[in-house]
């Protein structure tokens, strides 16, 4: 399992994943699950991924192979126009990859192969533009009335992002936001750990404005697990007490 946010900003998008993969308690491992392509002062899209972990890996190789031939053969992510076609041609290598590998295994382990894609990024000329890739290979976009898209173990994170959320936040109050719900999972579920991902989006910047990873002993992540934690238990005693 794995958990990835994507969240759409007044002043651009705000991505965050964390690293771990496991096949039983017994085999837990790290991978990188955010993936970032730029052209400085053109484009840049990135892509976060949960779900069958050969599945996901084939989709980036497949990107990655079709971006160092971009030249001739024009169907990359440094070629498409928009970012609606940069969401249509993941979509499409998504359910192929799929589809290729339930053929190979038989209908029945279909459902072993699934995996969601989030993207995001920006292509000079447009705004910057979130989707939700299903497996399916159909999609959907964020917008401000649903200014963030989740994959992977999303139910102990969202009530974070419910109630802290703000479209003209600071991209500093974003990442805060986002580490009190990447914390608050990790606490919740062993299948999603740390170390974390982050990268954030300016708008018109068309390269990271902010890029890094965040591990275990990284003081500001302690700073904000402690404080939210304590934050929590006051807040608990300062509610008025009940009575029979």
């Amino acid at each position: 399992m794995t958990y990835c946010v994507g969240m759409l900003l007044d002043k651009g998008l705000v991505l965050m994943s964390d690293t771990r993969t496991n096949s039983g308690v017994d085999n837990i491992s790290q991978f990188r699950k955010m993936h970032c392509w730029s052209v400085p002062g053109e484009r840049i899209i990135a892509i976060m991924t949960a779900g069958n972990l050969a599945t996901t890996q084939g989709v980036i190789s497949q990107i990655e192979e079709r971006n160092k031939a971009h030249a001739e053969r024009h169907n990359s992510l440094l070629e498409v126009d928009t970012m609606f076609q940069a969401a249509s041609l993941v979509g499409k290598l998504l359910r192929d990859t799929i589809a290729a590998s339930s053929e190979q295994n038989g209908e029945e382990a279909s459902g072993t192969f699934t995996a969601s894609i989030i993207v995001a990024g920006q292509i000079k000329g447009g705004q910057p533009r979130l989707f939700l890739i299903y497996p399916e290979g159909n999609f959907i976009e964020a917008s401000f009335d649903t200014p963030f898209f989740q994959i992977g173990e999303t139910k102990y994170g969202r009530p974070i992002i419910i109630r802290g959320y703000d479209r003209d936040m600071s991209f500093e109050d974003a990442v805060k936001l986002l580490m009190v719900s990447f914390d608050s999972t990790i606490k919740a579920n062993l299948s999603v750990g740390l170390p974390l991902d982050l990268l954030v989006i300016e708008q018109d910047r068309f390269e990271p404005a902010h890029q890094r990873r965040i591990t275990a002993d990284d003081p500001y992540y302690r700073a904000v697990s402690a404080g939210w934690s304590e934050a929590l238990k006051n807040a608990f005693h300062a509610l008025p007490d009940y009575s029979f």
